[in-house]
């Protein structure tokens, strides 16, 4: 994961011809999977290695926090990368001005700073509950269900919000790449050429990969209730 990543941003950063909107998230992305496997898989790693497989209250409720921080950053680039090829394929003579650099960056500071806020919300929510049972986490991580689970007092408050602002956040930039790809596909249709309709789909088919595969993952893990929560 880190030489997959870094090679990546080292590519993008040295080729002049890479230093577009699509370039610049696609970078950023690398750079945020970077932090989000960092958070999680050193610690995993010693756990598996080491026969004391313990973590402190604190160290839990960082790695919950960055954990979510990230994973927000990587849905709200993705989205991000969707807008960037709706206006790539769409309005092509006007990308340049839409797409600019402080657009870009713009977005890029709402993706920080939104998910900064809603892992800090969702974290503070976490730590008013009391813990008195089982200190026993049945994750390799502090996911925010396998922690829950183990709360003594009522976590309906958390899982009010995780149904209602967690998955408002997710959907957001959810329903951004749906309608943005609805756009392209109507528009690729349009085109008249098949060789012309391929160039266009195949700009966005690796994109289309990754959103699947992200959300799919989200949806089947996260949006039941925590009374359904298992870890297999």
């Amino acid at each position: 994961t880190l030489v997959g990543n870094m090679l990546i941003i080292l590519a993008i950063r040295s080729d002049p011809k890479l230093q577009n909107p699509m370039y610049f998230f696609l970078s950023t992305l690398s750079f945020a999977d970077i932090c989000y496997t960092t958070v999680i898989v050193p610690r995993m790693l010693v756990n598996f290695l080491s026969e004391t497989k313990t973590i402190s209250y604190a160290e839990c409720l960082t790695q919950m926090y960055f954990f979510l921080v990230f994973g927000n950053i990587d849905s709200y680039l993705l989205a991000a990368m969707a807008i960037d090829r709706y206006v790539a394929i769409c309005n092509p003579f006007h990308y340049v001005t839409v797409m600019n650099h402080r657009r870009c960056i713009l977005l890029l500071v709402f993706s920080v700073a939104f998910s900064c806020l809603h892992s800090l919300l969702h974290v503070l929510l976490v730590n008013r509950l009391m813990f008195c049972a089982s200190n026993v986490i049945q994750h390799f991580f502090c996911d925010v269900n396998p922690v829950l689970k183990l709360a003594c007092s009522s976590t309906f408050v958390n899982e009010v919000v995780a149904m209602t602002e967690g998955m408002a956040s997710v959907m957001a930039p959810c329903i951004c790449i749906v309608i943005s790809y609805l756009r392209i596909f109507i528009a690729v249709l349009n085109i008249p050429s098949a060789a012309g309709k391929c160039k266009a789909f195949s700009t966005c088919s690796s994109h289309l990969t990754v959103v699947t595969l992200f959300y799919g993952s989200i949806s089947y893990v996260y949006f039941h209730p925590l009374s359904r929560y298992a870890v297999k």
